[in-house]
């Protein structure tokens, strides 16, 4: 099994940064691809972001490129989401995902683990 488990998430007034961490544990073995969505009061899940499983490939939902940067740091399983001139818009939960497979997607169903989720609120 995997656990994925979020960090980072919190209370900032808007034009601040947030830095969120995914540390992964359990058999995750190393060709994962991961990803970032997010979820509102009363919303869908949607994407954010997503990485490949060596880095080199990135993808973001168009509203947010500029503003989130998603990394990861192969050696600690983790992944990262650097997120600034955060907006109120941006609230919501905000949820680790796994991926086995190299590529990354923007579609929740092509992930097979998630974590528990971490509350980002942004006040105006």
């Amino acid at each position: 099994q995997v656990q994925l488990v979020e960090s980072g998430g919190g209370l900032v007034q808007a034009g601040g940064s947030l830095r969120l961490s995914c540390a992964a544990s359990g058999r995750t073995g190393s060709d994962y691809a991961m990803g970032w969505f997010r979820q509102a009061p009363g919303k869908e899940r949607d994407f954010v972001a997503a990485i490949s499983r060596t880095g080199t490939i990135t993808s973001y939902v168009d509203s947010l490129k500029g503003r989130f940067t998603i990394s990861r740091e192969n050696a600690k399983n983790a992944v990262s989401l650097q997120m600034n001139s955060l907006k109120p818009e941006d609230t919501a939960v905000y949820y680790c995902a796994m991926r086995l497979a190299v590529t990354p997607s923007p579609y929740s169903d092509a992930y097979d683990y998630w974590g528990q989720g971490t509350q980002v609120t942004v006040s105006s």
